[in-house]
């Protein structure tokens, strides 16, 4: 689909018109989704979406408005919704669109060759997941849902300063859920795989890691409360950075939302932490050439030696704080205007194995789930969550523990990592190692 007839429509409808800006968005995507459940089919569902939006610039307001259909009418009734969306806005002196600039060359987020791939080939790779995942270990009596999906995307932007760019891209996943079970204990285990590609999928590591998961946590026990060293293993550590990344962004900063709120400059975290927001990650989930402005994503450096070096801007916040945008305006879809957001948001790889990150514990704690993580205090950072892992004794595995609890801040956490592991992981947009903290309270029985 050319994405480029559609903004000159949209211009033609928007000539005569009185404002001092536009910026056109269209995006369309063919996907695909599928589940497998008992070596059948669960669910089969394909869609392929368009949609356009339009943002304009009247009398310093800014008016949003998007259509889901291309006919000229709902064309023309969008620009209309947004003029007067505009009209009605409290004038903002921060409001304007960028201007142009080179976009970074991105390699390897298209693949030309997913839509190649048989169909049959793809509903397999479902049916392999749950058959590797019950065949790993006769514990593993169940698997709730073993899925598939790609997409195959397209992006283009114009506005009126002569910002102008297209890009292509593919995406594929698949994940499980297995269940295991040892008399009355049950135990659940889940993983997954994401890349660009078909070839990306590893189904073999996906189906084991699951498994081991699940069986790993069979005959838990109970402990007692301690204030103990504690190791997170990496998606763990990457469900608590989630909820850091907000308070690297300029919007929170400036509105007093952020945990980070007059720390630029300052030292707040482990010497030995190094954070980044990298829009041009190579393989990464939000790595595109630009941002939902149009203006180039790059790779900002936010923390350098437990120092706070850098915030997040798009270009109504960059305005209003007298910086640059750094290419971090991001979309919910079509439907939402842009906003403030992270791309590829990760603490960077160490040279530690997980072996060596629990070498040394006395008594601790190595965590591999938590519960609930997003209900943490985004401004203050404070958090009580549930939590489930292993018991560490003299640097070893002694046995899985159960209904547990960690507390604290996670200001503090960070500034307590004391190792890092070598095993960066993303899940999702955000990812990281595993990470050994110094201290932290485990609440048991």
């Amino acid at each position: 689909m050319d994405h480029t007839v559609t903004a000159d429509r949209i211009e033609r409808i928007l000539r005569g018109k009185s404002l001092e800006g536009y910026e056109i968005s269209v995006s369309s995507s063919r996907n695909l989704s599928i589940e497998v459940k008992e070596g059948k089919i669960d669910t089969f569902k394909c869609s392929a979406p368009v949609g356009v939006s339009i943002r304009v610039l009247r009398g310093k307001g800014m008016g949003f408005s998007y259509s889901t259909s291309l006919e000229e009418g709902d064309l023309e009734r969008m620009v209309g919704n947004a003029l007067t969306s505009a009209g009605n806005q409290t004038p903002d002196q921060w409001n304007l669109f960028p201007g142009p600039a080179a976009f970074p060359v991105v390699e390897g987020l298209y693949d030309e060759g997913l839509a190649l791939v048989d169909g049959e080939r793809k509903i397999q790779c479902a049916m392999d997941l749950e058959r590797l995942t019950l065949g790993t270990d006769e514990r593993v009596r169940r698997v709730r849902k073993a899925s598939y999906g790609e997409s195959e995307y397209q992006v283009f932007i114009r506005n009126s300063n002569g910002v102008e760019g297209s890009f292509q891209g593919t995406s594929v996943s698949a994940s499980v859920s297995a269940v295991a079970e040892q008399g009355d204990d049950s135990q659940m285990g889940w993983d997954f795989g994401f890349g660009t590609r078909f070839s990306d999928l590893r189904v073999e590591e996906i189906a084991g890691r699951a498994a081991v998961r699940a069986v790993g946590l069979l005959g838990a026990r109970k402990i007692a409360t301690m204030r103990c060293p504690v190791v997170l293993e990496n998606h763990v550590a990457a469900d608590i950075l989630e909820v850091l990344a907000p308070s690297f962004l300029a919007e929170n900063v400036i509105k007093g939302k952020s945990m980070l709120a007059d720390r630029k400059g300052k030292k707040v975290f482990s010497e030995i932490l190094m954070i980044r927001d990298n829009g041009i990650l190579p393989g990464g989930l939000a790595t595109a050439p630009f941002d939902a402005e149009g203006v180039p994503q790059q790779d900002t450096l936010l923390v350098e030696g437990g120092l706070v070096t850098a915030f997040l801007y798009d270009s109504y916040w960059a305005a209003r704080d007298g910086a640059q945008s750094t290419g971090n305006s991001s979309r919910g879809g079509i439907k939402s205007p842009p906003h403030c957001g992270v791309t590829n948001f990760y603490i960077e790889n160490g040279s530690v194995s997980l072996h060596d990150l629990l070498s040394g514990i006395g008594r601790g704690v190595l965590i591999t789930d938590v519960m609930g993580m997003h209900t943490a205090n985004a401004i203050s950072g404070d958090f009580s969550v549930g939590a489930s892992g292993f018991l560490v004794d003299n640097g070893a595995i002694v046995h899985p523990v159960k209904e547990i609890a960690i507390s604290g801040n996670i200001i503090d956490l960070f500034a307590a990592v004391e190792r890092i592991g070598n095993d960066l992981r993303f899940f999702g947009g955000v990812g990281s190692p595993s990470l050994r903290i110094s201290a932290l309270d485990v609440s048991g029985h």
